[in-house]
């Protein structure tokens, strides 16, 4: 009976692109999964994937996506939904911007491994290029860190929740599908890590790598990443401050080759 009463006549039609390998053409099969109230895009996947029949009748491979946490977390799960780039896991069906008749796409900015997989090592690469981490030697006691304000606090919170989706990229006219530009997510790990207090003290080779080929300096402020972001981390801000680092430290070094 409890069954019956969180399950709604009706069905979920799915339309997904889908790529059996990274050099195979696309093609799209559509399918068809009752509906059931509280249903993400997700669930419906996982109704698809025990029984993979598309709508004409025809037995397939099951489609592939990525997802972990299901919580909007971890960010393994973005893909294009409705012509939008999200998270999956919080893609509700009864959210009218998903509804009941859905198109899934693999993001588009990064290689396909299959289907709805997407290859987002170009990420982690320009995150290692850039320096984002905090450099700590020994593992001796260091005492108590240094204390800072609330402000801060809060600002470096909000930078440390990206969970490099991918989504900021995807939605950026210049992160292009090979390009250099490294995008809003790996910068504001840099502003992140450039204003902890110990980051700081490697701000300046954090910064000059984060303002080469593909740098800081190749933002053309569409402000796209903002509008995607699942965490409303602010992208903007943050490139501006990098902006404002890269300069002051251009003049810097300026001043000290006379």
């Amino acid at each position: 009976m409890v069954e019956a009463a969180q399950t709604h006549q009706g069905t979920v039609r799915i339309r997904i692109k889908r790529q059996d390998g990274p050099d195979a053409a696309p093609h799209w099969d559509t399918f068809e999964v009752p509906y059931k109230h509280g249903m993400n895009v997700i669930s419906a996947l996982q109704d698809i994937q025990r029984h993979p029949v598309t709508s004409g009748g025809t037995r397939v491979a099951p489609p592939v996506w990525d997802c972990n946490c299901l919580e909007e977390v971890c960010g393994a799960c973005t893909m294009v939904v409705n012509g939008r780039v999200r998270q999956s896991c919080s893609s509700l069906i009864d959210d009218p911007t998903v509804g009941r008749d859905i198109t899934l796409e693999p993001m588009s900015k990064f290689p396909v491994v299959r289907d709805l997989m997407v290859d987002r090592q170009r990420i982690f690469n320009d995150l290692k290029r850039v320096k984002a981490w905090i450099t700590v030697d020994g593992t001796h006691d260091l005492g108590p860190g240094p204390k800072y304000s609330e402000d801060d606090q809060q600002w470096r919170y909000k930078l440390s929740e990206c969970m490099s989706c991918g989504c900021c990229m995807e939605a950026c006219p210049q992160y292009l599908k090979g390009g250099d530009f490294i995008g809003a997510a790996v910068m504001g790990q840099v502003e992140l890590f450039n204003s902890h207090p110990t980051g700081a003290m490697n701000a300046d080779a954090r910064t000059v790598a984060a303002t080469g080929k593909g740098g800081v300096m190749d933002c053309g402020s569409a402000q796209n990443c903002v509008e995607v972001c699942p965490k409303k981390i602010p992208l903007t801000d943050a490139i501006a401050n990098l902006s404002r680092r890269a300069t002051k430290l251009m003049f810097k070094q300026i001043f000290a080759a006379k």
